[in-house]
Parts: structure tokens; C-alpha cells; sequence
């Protein structure tokens, strides 16, 4: 598993420095196409040591601790000695809608963060399966991937009109097209969606499976689960919708409406998620 989303994880990189460089070409040439790639690699450097401390900015998540936030602080302590893992920080975010993520690079530098809505929401026997699923994937290092995912999935979407106002001519002089330009700035974010599509759908089921091992209570997370979609729907998390990108790294989608946004929803469906949890529970 860890090998595999190391694996995912380089791809992901060398995917994005490949659209970068294609994007640049089709909109400033041999120029546009150095630039881009140049801007694609150090996205990735960026994105592997800063894009956690970004995510958590964007939701203004605050650290705590044992006396702060006993509760959840405790339950990721214990949890966590199950996992065989180091203490990830903890952070809370001041949001009603119940939703959690993980984020960090790696298990040593890794954070847990759940809203004050899911506190309000779920049991502590519920808690504790959610706490169990974003633990997995800190275990499984899905974190890295999907941070990564996350930070650069928004820059795609933008770097059809960087390049575009960056690059007003091609290698002979002439204009850029614009016709590759309407089509760059329309299928870039769409290849951002699919992008997250492709990384984070499978890796839900996965985390539900570890989460409820490691917590021994499938129902318990299952339970969790149902709560949260159902609440969650009708409850905005506004960090999520002014920043989408981050929607992949919830435990439960936190964005609202349907039509062309559920065609490229970013977790399977909890129905389902539920449903494997009922069965490993039986």
C-alpha cells in the first residue's frame, strides 16, 4: 500500500510538470512550454514541503491539545498507539458542518483536523471511527498524495490564464492562437477534477477498511458516516467552497449542489462506503 501511493505520488508529480509543459507550448511556444515546466517543478517542491501549512490556513484551523480539546486529543492518542504511529498535531476548525481531513507529508509530519460540527454531531464511539479513518491514511501516506492533489488541482485551473496573459506570442512571432486558448482554459480545470477523481475515489474505501480495524468498531464509523453525509449536506463549509480543490481530502464531501459538480464527485458514494462497513461488521 505504501509503496503503491509512493508510486502514485511521483506519477502525480511527473503528470503535472507534463501538462504544465503542454499548456505553455500550446500558448507560448518553446518559450511558454520552459516557463511552464519551470513553474511545474517548483510547484512540486512547493506543494511537498508547504502544501499541509496551506490547507490548514485555508480553514483556519487552530492547534490543540490535551487540555484544550481533551476528547479528540485522547482518542488520537490512543488511536494512534493501535496504528503503531507517531502523534500527528490535532487541529480544530470552528465550522458547523461535520467533516475531518488529514494532511502532512508523512506519518513524522502529519495533522489530524476535525470541525467543531462533527464534535457536536457524533458520539465519542463514532469520533473515534473517523479519527481511525484519517489515521489510515496517514498510515497508508495517502496524505501526501492527496495534499499534493489538493493545492495543485487549483493552479491547474489557473494556469490556462497565467500562460495566456503571459505569453502573447508563439516562436515565430505570429499570435497565439485563440482557439487553443479558449480550449486550454476550458479543459484545464476539467483535467484538475479528473485528476482528483483518479486519486481519491479508491483511496476512501481503503481508509474506511483500515479505519475500522484499527479502531475494531466497523458500525461504529459507519454509523459516522451516515451522520455526517446527512448533516453535511445542508450545513456550508465555506474554506471548502471558496477553495474546492480541497473538497478530495474530507471524509465526506463538503460541497454543496448537484448537476455537472456530482458528475465529478470526489468520494464514492457513502451508500456504498456504508454498506462494505455493514458487511465487514457482520
Amino acid at each position: 500500500m505504501v509503496a503503491g501511493n509512493w508510486f502514485k505520488t511521483g506519477l502525480l508529480m511527473a503528470a503535472i510538470v507534463a501538462l504544465f509543459g503542454v499548456v505553455g507550448e500550446l500558448l507560448g511556444g518553446g518559450q511558454g512550454m520552459m516557463i511552464a515546466l519551470l513553474l511545474g517543478l517548483g510547484m512540486n517542491l512547493w506543494a511537498y514541503w508547504f502544501s499541509d501549512s496551506m490547507v490548514l490556513r485555508m480553514y483556519n484551523a487552530q492547534e490543540v491539545d490535551a487540555s484544550s480539546a481533551p476528547q479528540v486529543y485522547g482518542t488520537v492518542q490512543e488511536l494512534v498507539k493501535r496504528a503503531n504511529l507517531p502523534m500527528p498535531r490535532v487541529y480544530l476548525i470552528d465550522e458547523p458542518q461535520p467533516n475531518a481531513f488529514a494532511t502532512g507529508r508523512n506519518p513524522e509530519h502529519a495533522a489530524v483536523a476535525v470541525t467543531t460540527g462533527i464534535l457536536q454531531l457524533l458520539t465519542a464511539r463514532e469520533l473515534r471511527g473517523v479519527l481511525a479513518h484519517e489515521l489510515t491514511h496517514v498510515k497508508n501516506r495517502d496524505i501526501l498524495t492527496s495534499t499534493i492533489t489538493a493545492s495543485i488541482a487549483g493552479a491547474i485551473s489557473s494556469l490556462g490564464w497565467f500562460m495566456s496573459g503571459f505569453g502573447r506570442r508563439d516562436d515565430n512571432g505570429g499570435g497565439i492562437n485563440p482557439i487553443a486558448s479558449i480550449l486550454v482554459l476550458i479543459l484545464a480545470p476539467i483535467a484538475a477534477m479528473l485528476l482528483q477523481m483518479a486519486i481519491s475515489r479508491t483511496r476512501e474505501f481503503g481508509a474506511d477498511a483500515g479505519g475500522a480495524d484499527i479502531s475494531g468498531d466497523p458500525r461504529a464509523l459507519a454509523d459516522a458516516l451516515a451522520k455526517i453525509e446527512r448533516y453535511a449536506q445542508g450545513i456550508p463549509l465555506e474554506p471548502a467552497e471558496a477553495h474546492p480543490a480541497t473538497a478530495q481530502m474530507m471524509i465526506v464531501n463538503p460541497l454543496a449542489g448537484g448537476g455537472l459538480r456530482s458528475l465529478f464527485a470526489t468520494h464514492p458514494p457513502t451508500e456504498e462506503r456504508i454498506a462494505r462497513l455493514l458487511a465487514m461488521a457482520r
